[in-house]
């Protein structure tokens, strides 16, 4: 599986960002999606999640109420809808890929199998 992520940019605080996935191979839909967010001189951490079929989503309490995470699994496409965006969401954002990731471990980077090249989210005050 291949991942390409696209959709960051330079937003004002309380702003509004749409980031896509879009993943190469026919086995996308088998996959438990991810998108994690490394800042500067920070760990990569989690921000959400979604199951295969789209069924469950998951996500960080720093995001919780303000991101979406959906997917088009015709499309081969992984979203991250963001709003109320906020400093400390400046970030470099990742989508990555997982085969069969229990609910416990969806928020463990090492479980994916799979990572993009990342978007850069900046948020300004």
């Amino acid at each position: 599986v291949q991942l390409q992520a696209s959709g960051g940019g330079l937003v004002q605080a309380g702003g509004s960002l749409r980031l896509s996935c879009a993943a190469s191979g026919r086995t996308f839909s088998s996959y438990v999606m991810g998108w994690f967010r490394q800042a500067p001189g920070k760990e990569r951490e989690f921000v959400a999640a979604i199951t295969s079929n789209g069924g469950s989503t998951y996500y960080a309490d720093s995001v919780k109420g303000r991101f979406t995470i959906s997917r088009d699994n015709v499309k081969n496409t992984v979203y991250l809808q963001m709003n109320s965006l906020k400093p400390d969401d400046t970030a470099v954002y990742y989508c990555a890929a997982g085969y069969g990731i229990i609910r416990s471990q969806l928020r463990n980077a090492l479980q994916y199998d799979y990572w993009g090249q990342g978007t850069l989210v900046t948020v300004s005050s």
